[in-house]
């Protein structure tokens, strides 16, 4: 049985992920702090401090790899009508011959990339906060598609 101090840090450990969006890289140094000050407390705070630690590396692996897949397709299909000599000169840059019937297959893969990076984000902060209230009420919570990275 878990006392109510332990799963409320444990619950803050899950919640100090969403300070991504205040501090960067926020959603990494809480976490490690507040986990690696209070693992040696209780088992539970050590596997939940984990568990949010590994779903903030997983996901920045997935984005990562999502990134590698869309930002090197959309650049080349926006400045492969861009001439080189006008990037040289000084000129302005004209794209020429620009159009949607211009987008290839891998435009349609980049833009989907995009809309899962999306995706992932909203499931992110979703996931975050279910994680905290189960981790509060003293129930194991583990991330769906998580990559052991600390075991």
């Amino acid at each position: 049985m878990e006392t109510t101090n332990t799963k409320n840090t444990a619950a803050l450990i899950h919640l100090s992920t969403l300070s991504q969006y205040l501090v960067p890289f926020g959603n990494y140094i809480l976490p490690v702090v507040i986990w690696s000050s209070t693992k040696d407390k209780s088992p539970y705070i050590d596997a939940q401090g984990k568990q949010a630690i590994n779903f903030q590396l997983s996901l920045f692996l997935y984005t990562l790899v999502l990134g590698l897949i869309a930002f090197p397709i959309l650049f080349f299909t926006v400045f492969k009508n861009v001439t080189l000599s006008s990037i040289f000169n000084g000129e302005d840059w004209i794209i020429e011959n620009f159009s949607l019937g211009n987008i290839s297959g891998m435009v349609a893969v980049a833009v989907m990339a995009g809309f899962l990076f999306c995706a992932l984000k909203v499931t992110e902060f979703f996931l975050i906060i279910y994680a905290s209230v189960q981790s509060s009420n003293g129930e194991d919570f583990k991330y769906p598609l998580t990559i052991p990275f600390i075991k």
